[in-house]
């Protein structure tokens, strides 16, 4: 059997003395892992197969079920970009491995590639880390955890909305919260429908974070028994360090 298909690098691990077993996420069948023969070695297939690169790829296997094998052509070299721009790296690495973590093997989602596609454009934009955020919420609803974020969830008002639920992940309006606020996520502006990324601050972006990460946990991750990804964790404390999400 062959197939080619676009695809983004997710990760790339070694397999015996100089082959690697390369997760990457594609158009036409979601997160796909395959062998490269050399991908681990120390000719030009190592620098391919790095977290956030584009590639065309062509896989080959005797039977579907198969993992197979992948030769590939680099088509944007994502990752060389950002390798003078520690944070963006992070930011890049961390939704590699979310994307891993969280999509199911050979289950086809175009709207999660669109996504991806979408953050690698915005990278070197001042907005990236807004993306980056829009992009686990788009993650979620693919998967069938999506947050209502429209309206109140006691009031039904659209207006004011600056909390979420952490048990039904809905909306609830500035004031509907005040008996509740602090048993509630915060509810970061630039998600709210026609939210303006250009206002949103390096807090609102941790508060995002901090909004996804509960749900992933809760709804994606922890029926696996997985954890956040340890990439996740070290972007979360890069931002946290800085005084920007616009520079490295």
């Amino acid at each position: 059997m062959e197939r080619t298909d676009d695809a983004f690098v997710l990760d790339a691990r070694r397999h015996g003395e100089s082959a690697s077993i390369v997760t990457l996420l594609t158009l036409g069948y979601g997160r796909h892992a395959g062998l490269v023969y050399g991908g681990s070695g120390n000719g030009k297939s190592r620098g391919v197969y790095q977290p956030g690169n584009r590639l065309r790829v062509t896989w080959r296997g005797r039977l579907a079920e198969q993992l197979g094998h992948y030769t590939s052509e680099l088509m944007v070299p994502h990752a060389a970009t950002l390798l003078d721009d520690p944070l963006r790296l992070a930011g890049l690495q961390s939704a590699c491995a979310i994307a891993e973590a969280a999509l199911p093997e050979r289950e086809p989602h175009s709207a999660v590639f669109a996504g991806f596609e979408a953050l690698l454009l915005a990278m070197q934009s001042e907005y990236w880390a807004t993306i980056y955020v829009k992009l686990e919420v788009g993650l979620l609803q693919e998967l069938g955890f999506g947050l209502d974020l429209v309206s109140c969830a006691l009031t039904g008002t659209p207006d004011d909305l600056a909390f979420v639920s952490p048990r039904t992940g809905r909306a609830v309006s500035r004031i509907a919260a005040e008996p509740y606020a602090g048993k509630l996520l915060k509810l970061p502006g630039f998600l709210v429908p026609g939210g303006a990324l250009q206002e949103a601050t390096r807090q609102d972006v941790l508060d995002g974070l901090t909004l996804t990460a509960h749900f992933l946990e809760r709804h994606v991750l922890a029926p696996h028994n997985k954890p956040l990804p340890a990439a996740r964790t070290r972007f979360v404390d890069r931002l946290g360090d800085m005084n920007t999400i616009s520079g490295s």
